[in-house]
C-alpha cells in the first residue's frame, strides 16, 4: 500500500450532528487534507441543502457518505477507534493530543481501518459513545474559550493526520480485531463478571468503562480476543460445576 492511499483507511464519523452546514464544512476539511471516508450517525435532515453549500466543491465526499442508525454499526469493521472529546472526565485516562494520536493512527493503517469519532456540537460524545472508543484525543485550546466548532476540530485533526502520512513509512502493523468482534468480547466479559459477582448486575457500566479503556489501549488482535473469550468460557464452566 502506498503512502498516498494510507489515508483512505481513515473514517471520519459524525454522531448526532445538529446542523447540516457542519457536515458540509467537515467534508470540505476532509478533502483539503486527503481524507475521503465520511460516516454519519443519525444525521439531521437538510431541506435547504446547507451541507452541499458549505462543502464548497467537496460534494463527492457528501455523495459517498454512509449513514448509520448507531455508532456501533458505523464502526463495526474498524480495528482502531478514537473519540474526539474536550471533556476530560475523571474516568478518562491517557488522553492524546491530535499529533500524538495521528502518529499512532498512521502506524496502524497499512493493515487496519481507523475511525475518528466526533459528537454533536452542543454536548459532544456521550459516555456510551466513548465506551466504543479505544482511545480518546482532545484538541488543546484556551481555558478562556475552549469550545471549538465541529469542522474546526476536524480540520486540526485531519491536518495532523495529513502531515503524519507524509513522514517516513510506518513499520508493518499488526492486524487488529474489528470493533464488532471486540464488542462481542466486552459483552461476554460483562456477563461473566456479573455471574461471578465481580460486577453489580444493576450498574456494571462504571467498571466496564474502565475495563474497556484498559483493553482498548492493548490493541487486541483476533487471536488475543479468542484467547480471552476462551478464558471467560472456562470461568463460566467452572462456576457452573461449583454450583451443582
Amino acid at each position: 500500500m502506498s503512502k498516498a492511499s494510507l489515508l483512505d483507511n481513515i473514517s471520519i464519523v459524525l454522531v448526532d450532528t445538529k446542523t447540516p452546514a457542519n457536515i458540509g464544512a467537515t467534508a470540505r476539511c476532509m478533502m483539503n487534507m486527503g481524507l475521503s471516508r465520511l460516516l454519519l450517525v443519525r444525521p439531521p435532515k437538510d431541506p435547504a441543502h446547507d451541507a452541499a453549500r458549505l462543502a464548497a466543491g467537496a460534494d463527492l465526499i457528501l455523495d459517498q457518505a454512509k449513514v448509520f442508525s448507531s455508532l456501533k454499526e458505523a464502526i463495526a469493521d474498524h480495528g482502531f477507534v478514537v473519540g474526539a472529546s474536550r471533556h476530560k472526565g475523571r474516568l478518562r485516562k491517557n488522553i492524546k493530543t491530535p499529533r500524538e494520536a495521528a502518529r499512532t493512527i498512521i502506524s496502524l493503517l497499512p493493515k487496519n481501518k481507523a475511525a475518528i469519532v466526533f459528537g454533536n456540537e452542543v454536548n459532544g460524545l456521550t459516555r456510551e459513545d466513548l465506551a466504543f472508543c479505544h482511545e480518546i484525543m482532545s484538541v488543546p485550546s484556551s481555558d478562556a474559550f475552549p469550545s471549538l466548532n465541529l469542522s474546526h476540530a476536524v480540520m486540526i485533526i485531519a491536518y495532523e493526520l495529513f502531515l503524519a502520512s507524509k513522514g517516513p513509512r510506518p513499520p508493518a502493523s499488526e492486524e487488529l480485531a474489528p470493533s464488532e468482534t471486540v464488542e462481542e468480547f466486552y459483552q461476554h466479559l460483562q456477563k461473566t463478571l456479573v455471574d461471578i459477582d465481580f460486577l453489580e448486575g444493576s450498574q456494571p457500566e462504571r467498571m466496564m468503562f474502565t475495563l474497556r479503556q484498559m483493553f482498548g489501549r492493548s490493541r487486541m488482535g483476533k487471536r488475543d480476543v479468542a484467547i480471552l473469550r476462551g478464558i471467560l468460557t472456562a470461568i463460566e464452566r467452572a462456576v457452573r460445576t461449583d454450583s451443582r
